[in-house]
């Protein structure tokens, strides 16, 4: 049988925003957060991916992966396999959106949660080596953090094959497992991690 591929959009989305995989995205977003010394999660909440529009006229944005956090962070997971040249701006979009659902009207500010996006993309993007990028809004000439409140990662799969890389790195195991060429690469993979084998458990289900 040949597997499909898990960047596909409703194969990654029904790997990771199925409540019944709940600890497969908790297990990804914490090899996320790991790698950029990030605070780890322990438990997170599947939402409705649909961002309410306020008019008939606004723009409709449907989250690939939409989830909140025992503390309240908000998390969008986006998966990208073609590059859009306005992708900064579209992940701005999203994350602007996912921040502004938090409040209804009369709501204190102080009600607000962090809000990440991740984009998992399938090509270059950031002018950089690295295959992690994490994005905060902090003053350019001290580094001061504004606030920690806005924050966008970029993994870019194509960076991680011309690395040489140790799998100890829980983020680098989880982008093979996206770039595997064969069953048997990810049957390797999942063979310690009991995370990336109920995620193969999935996509050979969904094959």
């Amino acid at each position: 049988m040949e597997l499909l591929s898990p960047k596909v959009d409703f194969v990654f989305k029904r790997i990771f925003g199925a409540e019944e995989n709940k600890d497969v995205l908790v297990n990804f977003l914490n090899a996320v957060f790991e790698d950029s010394g990030e605070p780890l999660v322990a438990d997170v909440e599947i939402l409705n991916p649909f961002l309410d529009k306020e008019a008939l006229t606004d723009k409709l944005a449907v989250l690939d992966v939409k989830a909140r956090t025992e503390s309240g962070t908000l998390i969008d997971v986006e998966i990208q396999l073609w590059n859009h040249r306005d992708m900064e701006k579209r992940t701005l979009y999203y994350w602007a959106k996912l921040f502004e659902s938090q409040l209804k009207e009369g709501e204190s500010y102080f009600k607000l949660h962090k809000a990440v996006t991740i984009n998992v993309v399938d090509f270059k993007y950031i002018e950089t080596d690295r295959y992690h990028s994490t994005f905060h809004l902090r003053e350019d000439t001290t580094g001061i953090l504004l606030t920690d409140l806005a924050e966008i990662h970029f993994i870019e799969l194509p960076k991680l094959r011309e690395r040489s890389v140790g799998l100890e790195r829980r983020l680098v195991r989880w982008m093979l497992f996206f770039t595997a060429k064969t069953k048997e690469q990810l049957e390797g993979l999942a063979m310690g991690d009991p995370a990336i084998r109920k995620a193969l458990t999935t996509l050979e289900f969904l094959s």
